[in-house]
């Protein structure tokens, strides 16, 4: 089976959500990011979570499950220094590098084994992009190892926007069901619009 490696970004300041930290937020009575971590791990063993520190209260809700957590002194860079620390955390083994974003509530196992599948299939040398039902490209995105090593030129916060430009000539999307490769929620308003739309949750 491909050895893949889940990264869940999660150093970020979270600054537009005011005094509320978006990724403990409460979803299906879980905060967030211990619900993206379980879904993480229901698809691969090996999971990352960059957090800005290691006593974060961010990190008290991970205490439990078997994840890497890598803490990132210089979050405060942007993006970017969360994939290049956990770039290097990358173990020999792996054969494709999934950045899952943390502040994505939508996104299912059975969507995340549908990406896997996707670069298995593809026989690892390609990069897979989720999109949203309509062919809007979202996450997550599979890297095959191979680019990993340029995560660490990674600047700002951009992500690694400019390696799968780059790369777009081996690009695969996989349609995810309706807005969930799309969905982030990272403003009061947005966390407000998707509990009215999401009341069980």
């Amino acid at each position: 089976m491909t050895q893949i490696t889940l990264v869940i970004p999660a150093a970020g300041a979270s600054r537009r959500m005011g005094d509320r930290d978006k990724l403990l937020e409460l979803v299906d009575g879980v905060p967030l990011l211990r619900g993206v971590a379980k879904r993480a791990l229901a698809v691969s063993q090996d999971v990352i979570v960059t957090l800005p520190s290691a006593t974060h209260p961010r990190a008290e809700v991970l205490e439990d499950l078997p994840v890497r957590r890598v803490p990132v002194p210089n979050a405060a860079d942007g993006m970017s220094a969360s994939l290049r620390h956990a770039a290097a955390a990358v173990p020999d083994n792996a054969e494709g590098v999934m950045i899952l974003p943390a502040d994505m509530p939508d996104l299912t196992k059975d969507d995340l084994s549908h990406v896997v599948q996707a670069f298995q299939d593809a026989s690892g040398e390609f990069l897979v992009q989720a999109t949203g039902d309509d062919g809007t490209p979202g996450h997550p995105v599979i890297f095959p190892v191979s680019l990993i090593p340029e995560f660490q030129n990674l600047t700002g916060d951009e992500g690694a926007k400019g390696i799968l430009q780059a790369n777009r000539h081996r690009l695969i999307r996989v349609a995810l069901p309706g807005q969930n490769a799309l969905t982030d929620l990272d403003t009061p308003d947005a966390w407000t619009l998707w509990r009215a739309n999401n009341p069980d949750r």
